[in-house]
This record gives C-alpha cells, structure tokens and sequence, in this order.
C-alpha cells in the first residue's frame, strides 16, 4: 500500500508530518466547522459521516452541502464538484512522474490523500523528480507523512463535527474560523501574481453573481478566473518568445 512500513521509518515521513502541522489548526477548524454544516443542511448523521471520510474534499463539500440542502439537480451538483476540484487534474498531471512507479491502487490512494496543502509541500521539497529507489522511497515517505497529518486534522474533526453538531452553539462562530482556515490556504498558495489575480478575479465574479441559484456564482467565478489567466499568459508567451 501507499502507507509501508518502511515510510513510517523513513526520516522523510517525520519531515512531512512536521512540515503539515503548522497548518493542522486551520484544517481543524476548517473539518469542525463542515461536519456542522453538513448536519445543519439536512443530512443524517450517518450520511454526513460518510461524506466527511470518503469525500475529503473541503471546497467541494462547502460547495454541494447547500446545493443539496436546496434540493438543487443532481448534475448541478456534480458539475459545482468537478469544477472545484478540478484544479487536480492539474496536480495529478504533475505528480504523474513521481507516482507512474506505484501500482494503480496505490496511486488511487495516494490521490485521494493528496490535497492542496500536500501538494504544495511536496513540490516545494522535491521540485525535481527522483528516479533512484532511494529517492522514490523518500519522496513517498515524505508524501505520506504528509497526507496522514492532513487526513487525520480533516477527518478527525470533521467527524467531531458531525457527532457534536446538536450540542455546539452557533454564536462559537466556527464559521468565522472555516474562512480564516480558507484565507490561510489562500496566502499559502497565492505565491506568484498570477495566482494573486486569478483569486482576485475569482473573487470579484463570485460577488458581482451572488444572486444566481444554486450557486452558480461559483461555476462563473472559477470560468472567469481561469479565462483571465488564459488571456494573461496569451499575452505573455510571445513577448518570452521574443526576448529568448
């Protein structure tokens, strides 16, 4: 599997787990505030337990928990879904070399432990493949450690949430503390100026559509986010061209 004896040992599988600790508070806070929400919209326990363990996907739950609580369409909720996510198609391409060594379900597994956090991590650490055993062994000790502190934080309070959503009063404003949870992700993954428009972009498209129903504003946000730093990058490779 993913998780091996010999990850545990390795000294990389300590240096994930450290490195994702900074953040455990915010993914707390972040998986306590959803599992309230997910009982809050509707769900039964037993299903928004199932939700918080199998889905572990905090944007895309926030997204579809009022979707489904509205009684929205089925594919309007699987199309919001998909587009929040859909920026891991875009981590999965990259990871691909890192991961093409694993047998398929242990890269199945290892996508669904990766998150934006592990992923930016783990780039950041090893920004070059490794093709020695050695190095795969410690990029996937490092990734491991990794996903399992992020896992853990989520799941763990997310669960909490759920069993505990009757007795938490609302005036603890966990709300307020999921969105200094998402601004820390944010500052955490704004690490260049494109990245800053884009999320700027996104922001202000959400805002000005709000009144669209069942979210819609957040389908729009992200097309015109991602057509922005389109036509940005349009204008930019050929002046690169020119100058190389």
């Amino acid at each position: 599997m993913f998780y091996r004896p010999d990850h545990y040992r390795h000294p990389e599988f300590r240096a994930g787990a450290l490195e994702s600790l900074s953040a455990a508070p915010g993914l707390a806070a972040w998986g306590l505030m959803t599992g309230v929400a997910m009982v809050n919209s509707g769900l039964s326990t037993f299903e928004a337990l199932l939700m918080g363990v199998f889905v572990f996907a905090g944007s895309s739950q926030l997204a579809a928990i009022p979707l489904i609580a509205s009684g929205a369409p089925m594919w309007v909720v699987l199309a919001t879904g998909f587009c929040v996510n859909l920026r891991f198609v875009v981590f999965s391409a990259h990871l691909r070399p890192y991961m093409m060594h694993l047998p398929l379900g242990q890269r199945l597994l290892a996508g669904y432990l990766t998150t934006d956090l592990s992923y930016v991590l783990f780039t950041r650490r090893y920004p070059q493949h490794g093709g020695e055993p050695d190095q795969l062994l410690a990029q996937q000790a490092y990734l491991a450690g990794n996903c399992a502190v992020n896992w853990l934080a989520w799941v763990g309070c997310s669960v909490a949430g759920v069993v505990l959503a009757r007795l938490i009063p609302t005036h603890w404003g966990l709300g307020f503390a999921g969105i200094l949870a998402l601004f820390g992700i944010l500052f955490s993954l704004a690490s260049s100026p494109l990245r800053w428009v884009s999320a700027g972009v996104a922001g202000a498209a959400a805002v000005a559509a709000f009144a669209l129903p069942y979210k819609l504003n957040i389908l729009l946000a992200i097309a015109a986010a991602v057509a922005m730093c389109l036509m940005i990058e349009a204008t930019r490779l050929p002046k690169a061209t020119h100058e190389r």
